[in-house]
């Protein structure tokens, strides 16, 4: 999950993703003082908005240039830099919410990822997450993997993007009680118009550019995607990405 961000573009163009993580928050049954935890908490945008519904917050994030962000914009706010996979907490809390995080985590990490969230949580406390699911994202990568690969080049895929039929017992097997689970296509319109598939995936699709040396090989990519892509997903001046998202609500089983 190591991946460098741009985080004030990130709040600026790429404002979607805390706007659409406010409907995944429906999802949480807290109280006023209910210690919750904001996993991958980014730029604070909705720890502030759980803060508002009278949640104990900590927002916990391994990027020091979103957590700037967030402490600068929400200074009233606590934040954690941390890793997901390591975190800490002394008392176990009440609930954990994360939007858009557990796609950046490699798949053999995910077991590891929800036995930390299973053991943060007090039983009976809740686990509220929408990240990736399986094909998110699909008609970029198969392209852009047939591109590379036309170049001479791999197509390193750092994402996961599982099934509920997957994930769900991965989650149980943590003492986590899936008690709600849903896979849905979310075509996400991009910032930029003309320009907005190239900067979605310069924000979202760094790892496999790395290996591009050569900024011409790179422009002729991504040029070439452009082209290849914008009967299906160009409409009406804006590009729309064709994400899946998989939304859970889990409960670590035992007594409260």
């Amino acid at each position: 999950m190591n991946i460098e961000w741009n985080a004030k573009d990130y709040a600026g163009r790429f404002s979607f993703v805390p706007r659409y993580g406010e409907e995944v928050l429906e999802l949480l049954d807290i109280r006023p003082g209910d210690r919750v935890i904001d996993l991958g908490c980014g730029n604070g945008a909705l720890t502030q908005v759980l803060a508002e519904r009278g949640a104990d917050v900590l927002g916990i994030d391994a990027s020091a240039e979103m957590l700037s962000v967030a402490r600068e914009q929400y200074p009233d706010l606590a934040f954690r830099q941390e890793d997901a996979l390591t975190f800490t907490v002394d008392t176990p809390v009440d609930a954990i919410f994360s939007n858009a995080v557990f796609h950046w985590i490699d798949q053999e990490n995910h077991p590891a990822l929800l036995s930390r969230v299973s053991q943060a949580l007090r039983p009976g406390g809740q686990l509220v997450c929408e990240f990736g699911g399986k094909h998110c994202a699909g008609r970029v990568h198969k392209v852009l993997r047939r591109l590379f690969a036309q170049n001479g080049f791999d197509y390193p895929f750092s994402f996961y993007f599982p099934s509920i039929g997957e994930y769900a017992p991965m989650m149980e097997a943590c003492g986590l009680k899936v008690v709600y689970a849903t896979l849905f296509d979310r075509p996400t319109r991009c910032e930029g118009g003309e320009t907005g598939l190239r900067s979605w995936i310069e924000m979202f699709d760094k790892e496999p550019f790395r290996i591009l040396t050569d900024t011409k090989v790179k422009d002729a990519i991504l040029r070439e995607a452009e082209e290849r892509l914008r009967k299906e997903l160009f409409h009406d001046g804006s590009w729309y990405i064709d994400y899946v998202r998989i939304r859970i609500k889990a409960v670590k089983e035992g007594r409260g």
